[in-house]
């Protein structure tokens, strides 16, 4: 794994709430190594956003705004309904 999934698999399942670590970490460990550059760059974005935020979207509770409707965060989502 290059140095910057390896960046982005530490990040996803240190997020800040436990919840995040979970989803977040599971999905990276498993989706990382076949991502392309821009969706790394999705993914990216998408760690930097709030813990609660991406908690509501992805469970929806809260509207996902277009900023973060992306594939990466559909393939997010699509994990979280398939477990």
């Amino acid at each position: 794994m290059d140095a910057r999934r390896k960046k982005l698999l530490f990040q996803s399942q240190h997020c800040g709430i436990k919840e995040n670590d979970i989803l977040l970490g599971q999905f990276a460990a498993l989706h990382l190594a076949e991502m392309t550059d821009p969706e790394l760059t999705m993914f990216e974005a998408l760690l930097r956003e709030n813990d609660h935020d991406i908690y509501g979207w992805v469970v929806g509770h809260q509207k996902l705004p277009p900023h973060v409707d992306t594939p990466v965060m559909n393939a997010l989502i699509t994990y979280k309904n398939s477990r």
